[in-house]
């Protein structure tokens, strides 16, 4: 049945779907680029894709999209937004397999979970995951990709957090709030009100009040904690990603 929705919605929105689709082609292909790059400059030469990576790419983007449906309230923003940790196994596999592996274990993540539960805003929600999401991934890889140590990786997880929060909390602002307040005819004016109602920080009845307020520590608690993870783990995990190169 949910297969079904899933065609059904695709046909009814085929624009905004071939739009997504050009997006997800863009960051991939920059991941790409940037990939060889840092190859380049590091004066290594590896395939971007062999068995066993795509293997891992494949194991990987299924635990994310289970992670993806469990998900946290927070206390500081309303029930729409909640914190899931489905951006670890990514990081990680990104750190491993680099930019490009990880923005096609964000797209299999987001294929899996339209498959598992379709999509009930039109794909808008799930394009502003796939988006906020490279945008901790991929700067985060592509900076750890130039050169593979422990003080890079911690550099890396602080540029991505901190690149999420002001894209995620912008993306929020001048995309994604006022496509949900259009979606389900909900005046701006009643979401802002249950930010404030929520959060005593919002003192000002306006979005970009409402987004510093509850999205962006949202966005930096996500980033902070899936980091602090990867930093932690990531060390022991190396060795067994990294065997069977080719």
């Amino acid at each position: 049945m949910k297969t079904t929705e899933l065609f059904a919605k695709v046909a009814e929105n085929a624009l905004y779907v071939a739009g997504f689709m050009g997006i997800i082609i863009a960051v991939f292909v920059a991941a790409l680029l940037l990939e060889k790059a840092a190859q380049k400059k590091r004066g290594v030469s590896e395939p971007v894709f062999y068995t066993r990576k795509m293997a891992v790419i494949g194991m990987f983007s299924g635990i994310s999209a289970i992670l993806m449906l469990f998900e946290f309230p927070v206390p500081f923003a309303p029930s729409f937004y909640e914190l899931d940790f489905s951006e670890l196994p990514i990081l990680i596999g990104a750190f491993a397999y680099g930019p490009a592996a990880g923005v096609m274990m964000e797209f299999i993540k987001i294929l899996l979970k339209l498959f598992i539960k379709s999509t009930s805003t039109a794909f808008v929600g799930d394009l502003a995951n796939f988006v906020v999401g490279c945008s901790l991934i991929l700067p985060a890889s592509v900076i750890y990709s130039f050169r593979k140590n422990k003080k890079t990786a911690v550099i890396s997880c602080i540029a991505g957090t901190l690149i999420m929060t002001v894209f995620g909390t912008a993306f929020n602002a001048v995309y994604l709030l006022p496509a949900f307040s259009k979606m389900y005819h909900l005046p701006m004016n009643e979401i802002l009100a249950m930010g404030k109602e929520i959060n005593p920080l919002m003192t000002r009845n306006s979005i970009v009040s409402f987004v510093a307020a509850c999205v962006a520590p949202l966005n930096l608690l996500k980033g902070a904690s899936v980091s602090l993870v990867t930093m932690l783990i990531y060390k022991p995990l190396s060795p067994i990603l990294k065997a069977g190169r080719k």
